[in-house]
């Protein structure tokens, strides 16, 4: 064969040959596939085949097992070392990497999902940490400042503004001006990669919240079950970039991926964060993930509950249960928000700044909410007794300033349970602070037959004093006739500020007659 004449290759069926003008004189199986080759310049080149070659010399067949696809990896598995001759492949593509590959973004990508099938030779060769750090590097630093994304992509820019990919309007947008322009490419890689790059970046000093940004980007995409409990915002959709382009959608382990997002998420507060961390625990509770992570998710939660809503906080039963409502992972949450530590910081990506709302009396905010709660799972014909009084008594009596809250969700449990016993009312009767009840809630009291003893109104004869006392008689309580004098003070009240009004406008009319007279 004349020097620096190119090799071509045919293929017969399930062999491939060499066009070199000599017989084979050896046969390579990779994949059930068979190349016939000649010995010297594998020899000459490859360490590994040389040295197959001598373990073999009563054969001419050599079967290679899980060969890699990158060029890197493969100069490395066939140890084609300088030793085995002058800029040899591994040194070639050694240098083509540090030279090329980490200094563009769109490479980086590529190289980085190609490695998922070999990650153990792409690591031993820091091809995975050295991509993952440039990626890291590249996402922290303003693409404007360098001239990106044209030097990031490698391509042109056509003069509508999208990528030009071999003189091609692809229709990717370059979007260089804002912070999250790189969520979308990451999202392509597998869990294990994504995870690491997110850790790099931390260690980095990316900003927490554009880390959070990118991971519910990420969950979004592969956790279908999300659905309108991602967040309180409508889901962007985001142009594919030029590195998108070349990359296929990571096939992704929706437990895998929950059991490891769950570590990197920071104890931060924010609404659409929390909406998004009850979102993710029903996923959780659906795919039954270890009890390590839904602890984790409950406890994330707590911390911020006074910034939950109630029907985000509406979590099904999804395992084999009598009641329609996971009661006993709410009760959990209430105690991990009673146990959270008072100084938590706020977290307010700029996308949900305005939702945020200050930490302001988070206790009476909670109580609220579940007071609210109770109401709505009262209905529920399976929920027992001891839970409805469980969750009642999971806050402190100081934590609501009104009853009227566990007034009404009892009232609505007593409806949809009418064969309780009158001791089961009365116990959960009990639980009320009548002394917090409103004028119109012990209005409704009195009159109210689903109560174990009817409220009513004393008409005894009271002392003066005596008439502003609430007295309690088994295990409820009977208003007594200060209700009656203070609504009919309300009355007169009323009737009173309704004569102002009219004084008052009848001395405007006066005023202005005065006026025009003058």
């Amino acid at each position: 064969m004349a020097p620096g004449k190119a090799l071509e290759f045919y293929q017969e069926a399930n062999d491939w040959f060499c066009n070199a003008g000599l017989p084979s004189d050896i046969m390579i199986i990779i994949d059930k596939v068979n190349f016939h080759l000649h010995k010297f310049p594998l020899s000459s080149r490859c360490g590994k085949i040389d040295k197959l070659i001598k373990e073999t010399q009563n054969t001419d067949i050599i079967t290679l097992e899980d060969i890699p696809v990158l060029v890197y990896c493969l100069a490395e598995y066939l140890e084609m070392f300088d030793e085995y001759g002058d800029d040899n492949l591994l040194a070639r593509a050694d240098t083509y990497f540090h030279k090329n590959v980490v200094k563009n973004w769109k490479d980086c990508m590529v190289a980085l999902q190609s490695c998922d099938t070999f990650t153990t030779q792409a690591d031993n060769l820091q091809i995975i940490s050295k991509c993952l750090n440039a990626v890291s590097m590249m996402a922290c630093t303003d693409p404007s400042l360098f001239g990106w994304p044209m030097m990031m992509y490698g391509r042109l820019q056509s003069p509508g503004g999208s990528i030009l990919w071999n003189g091609i309007n692809t229709g990717a947008r370059i979007r260089s001006s804002e912070s999250d322009w790189w969520f979308e490419d990451v999202s392509y890689l597998s869990v294990p990669l994504f995870v690491r790059l997110m850790k790099m970046m931390e260690a980095r000093g990316i900003p927490p919240e554009k880390l959070t940004g990118a991971i519910m980007y990420y969950c979004r995409k592969y956790l279908h079950g999300l659905g309108r409990w991602k967040s309180g915002q409508q889901q962007t959709a985001k142009a594919r970039s030029i590195a998108s382009l070349s990359m296929k959608p990571a096939i992704v382990d929706q437990r895998v991926l929950l059991e490891s997002i769950v570590k990197l998420l920071p104890e931060k507060k924010g609404k659409s964060f929390c909406r998004f961390l009850l979102g993710l625990l029903r996923v959780a509770l659906i795919l039954g993930v270890n009890d390590k992570c839904q602890d984790s998710l409950e406890k994330k939660i707590g911390m911020q509950l006074e910034l939950a809503t109630l029907d985000a906080l509406l979590i099904p039963t999804y395992s084999n249960s009598d009641t329609l409502y996971n009661s006993d992972c709410v009760e959990r949450i209430i105690n991990h928000f009673l146990n959270s530590e008072k100084t938590a910081t706020p977290f307010s990506p700029p996308s949900i700044a305005s939702e945020v709302t200050p930490s302001s009396l988070p206790l009476k905010k909670v109580s609220k909410l579940v007071d609210n709660y109770m109401a709505e799972v009262a209905s529920d014909v399976n929920l027992k007794p001891e839970k409805i009084r469980s969750l009642a008594e999971a806050l402190p009596e100081s934590s609501r300033s009104l009853n009227d809250g566990l007034y009404r969700a009892l009232d609505l449990y007593f409806k949809a349970h009418p064969w309780l016993h009158e001791k089961e009312k009365e116990d959960l009767c009990n639980i009320i602070n009548y002394q917090k009840l409103s004028i119109d809630a012990c209005a409704h009291a009195s009159q109210n037959d689903r109560l174990p003893l009817r409220v009513h109104l004393q008409n005894q004869n009271q002392p003066p004093l005596m008439a502003s006392q609430i007295v309690q008689r088994d295990g409820w309580v009977t208003i007594v006739r200060e209700n009656q004098v203070m609504k009919v003070s309300m009355e007169r009240l009323r009737s009173r500020v309704g004569e102002l009004e009219q004084e008052f406008n009848r001395m405007k009319e006066e005023v202005k007659r005065n006026f025009w007279e003058m």
